[in-house]
């Protein structure tokens, strides 16, 4: 498994079809074959980032998910 925002494998399963990036600090829900990623806020709320990736970027096949 790889980050899909900075290749990092550095990954964690924080639930079910749910993973971490513990270099970027982006959390990865796995939906239907694609990410979908989110950025933790401080506040603990997420702001989807899906809209500044192709969507050729988010297939979990090509990650390794």
């Amino acid at each position: 498994m790889k980050c899909p925002n900075c290749s990092s494998k550095n990954i964690g399963k924080i639930g079910v079809n749910l993973f971490y990036c513990w270099d970027c600090y982006i959390e990865l829900a796995l939906e239907d074959g694609q990410l979908s990623l989110s950025q933790v806020e401080e506040d603990g709320s997420l702001t989807l980032l899906d809209d500044l990736f192709q969507d050729s970027e988010r297939e979990a096949k090509a990650n390794g998910f």
